[in-house]
């Protein structure tokens, strides 16, 4: 007789009621505990917030997870946490998504993945806290995964505008969003800029490229990955490199080469606020370390044969040296101290950049890599960053956005070295420091772009845009709303209003680069449109695009 078997079935978890008129509520945190600790008071005012205008209509927020006395806030700060107080809630049940930080995305990804009930992302629009450049992150993640939701945001949560979109959400389980700015790229007339964008997307097709990418994904933005059956179609492949590799590679730099390349800078103009304290001032000894980087990265570069690189910033190496941000705004560089190879018989990258897509963001990836073939070919300078869409204001007649990112920006963007000023990072977020290439980017005719993935493609939208200049002194005031160690940009977007802009955009990054004048941008937008379309990304015009 055979032996008799039993099994332990998994007891079935109680589904819990929804109750009438109900919204659960989470929100998505941070991996740093000091950043969420930091950040817990104004989210947990903006949540006050929401509840009061949820309140006007009969409804009430249940949260989904208490507040940890021991941590002293209610962030989800992992993605197992997340999975947990999912648990909770019920699978149908109307689920906001209140981010006042900036947030993991993937904390929260696989309980979102399965919710059926309606979703709604909500961001404080603010300059001090980040909110809306984590619901943007989160909207572009649930956009690649096919998640349907809602979004909105506002500055106080008192407008009509916000109220009325609450309203709509209550009553029908969505928001409507204007988007008459967006159009499919029509076919291209003949001209010679098109022409070079196919002839450019065809030699990518031909030839391939290798993208470089440090520890992929872990800064947390789920959109910001890209799989190879949609990225190797359009002839770009991925090297997937170690951290490890990239500190190691800094341990064979001597410090006179590193201190060759500050000497550079310094002959250049650049200039640093250096103090002796390690733990919040920038020091002598965390330049010597992002100079060793740079160098690093460039050979490692050289080795594998790539043609872009993105090193992953703030989670990446933080607990072992200073940020990237110096050596990536360097990488963007055409104008940069030289590095030679590691036997010394090459000059690398002689007077031309290495494309860098900070946060090892691909879809900056793909849009830095045409860019710099693109403007090369026009005989431009094809120096290129991405920028966090970080908030914005009215300024007169426009909304002139604040485009800022620690990381990444070129010299030139600024006017020049010499108009280039290294801080120290913030050590709440960066406790070995840094410096940053801080200053205020310089008036001009830009193009702007994004690609990201939606309906399982590759998809890109373009459009125009000025950088402005504006008084020194409401310069100061939103640096100092914001993060004022970081290089700005004074962003007006041409025929795009806030909130268009806001409903549309999936992703928390910007692709800019500029143009001598409106004209050439014009032509070089077309161009690159083109060869974007040339590799079989599906192209959208956004605003005002002479095309």
């Amino acid at each position: 007789m055979a032996p008799s078997t039993t099994y332990r079935m998994p007891e079935e978890r109680p589904q819990t009621a929804v109750a009438p008129k109900t919204a659960w509520l989470i929100a998505s945190g941070d991996l740093r505990e000091s950043a969420n600790t930091a950040g817990w008071a104004t989210q947990s005012a903006m949540e006050g917030d929401i509840a009061a205008a949820f309140a006007e209509l009969g409804w009430t927020i249940e949260r989904a997870n208490p507040v940890d006395p021991a941590l002293g806030h209610g962030f989800i700060r992992s993605q197992r946490m997340g999975i947990e107080v999912f648990k909770n809630i019920p699978f149908d049940a109307p689920l906001i998504v209140a981010e006042a930080v900036w947030q993991y995305s993937h904390h929260v990804l696989a309980g979102l993945r399965t919710h059926r009930g309606p979703i709604l992302t909500v961001a404080n629009f603010a300059g001090d806290w980040p909110g809306l450049v984590g619901l943007l992150g989160l909207n572009a993640g649930m956009t690649k995964m096919g998640t349907e939701y809602s979004t909105i945001w506002s500055t106080d949560f008192t407008d009509d505008w916000f109220k009325a979109g609450i309203r709509s959400w209550v009553e029908t389980g969505t928001i409507r969003h204007d988007d008459s700015h967006v159009r499919a790229l029509p076919a291209l007339p003949d001209s010679p800029e098109s022409a070079l964008g196919r002839a450019l997307a065809a030699e990518l097709l031909r030839d391939k490229a290798i993208i470089g990418v440090f520890d992929e994904g872990c800064m947390g933005m789920y959109n910001a990955i890209f799989d190879d059956e949609l990225l190797n179609p359009t002839g770009i492949y991925k090297e997937r490199l170690s951290q490890s590799a990239l500190y190691a590679e800094m341990l064979t730099v001597a410090d006179e080469e590193a201190d060759a390349v500050g000497d550079w800078l310094l002959e250049h103009g650049m200039t640093f606020r250096l103090g002796t304290d390690e733990a919040t001032e920038l020091t002598a000894t965390q330049l010597r370390w992002q100079y060793k980087m740079y160098i690093a990265a460039l050979r490692i570069a050289d080795d594998f044969g790539l043609d872009a690189v993105g090193i992953q910033y703030q989670q990446g190496l933080k607990d072992l040296v200073p940020a990237s941000d110096l050596a990536e705004g360097l990488l963007n560089a055409t104008e940069r101290p030289p590095v030679t190879s590691w036997d010394g018989s090459r000059v690398l990258w002689e007077g031309r950049a290495l494309p860098h897509f900070n946060e090892a963001d691909e879809g900056v990836a793909v849009d830095a890599l045409i860019t710099d073939r693109v403007w090369t070919a026009l005989g431009l300078v094809p120096d290129n960053t991405l920028h966090d869409v970080r908030w914005g204001e009215q300024f007169g007649d426009d909304f002139v956005w604040v485009y800022e990112i620690s990381g990444s920006v070129p010299a030139s963007h600024l006017g020049g070295y010499e108009h280039a000023e290294g801080w120290r990072q913030d050590p709440v977020f960066f406790p070995a420091g840094g410096s940053t290439i801080n200053g205020v980017s310089r008036p001009g005719e830009i193009v702007w772009s994004r690609v990201y993935i939606a309906d399982g493609i590759l998809q890109a939208d373009i459009g125009r845009a000025s950088v402005v200049e504006l008084p020194a002194e409401e310069t100061e005031r939103r640096k100092q709303a914001t993060n004022p160690e970081w290089p700005i940009a004074h962003v007006v977007l041409h025929g795009v209003n806030r909130d268009q802009f806001m409903a549309r955009h999936k992703a928390n990054h910007s692709q800019i680069v500029y143009a001598p004048d409106a004209a050439t941008a014009d032509r070089a937008l077309i161009a690159k449109a083109a060869m974007l379309d040339g590799i079989g990304i599906r192209v959208h015009l956004i605003g005002d695009v002479n095309v």
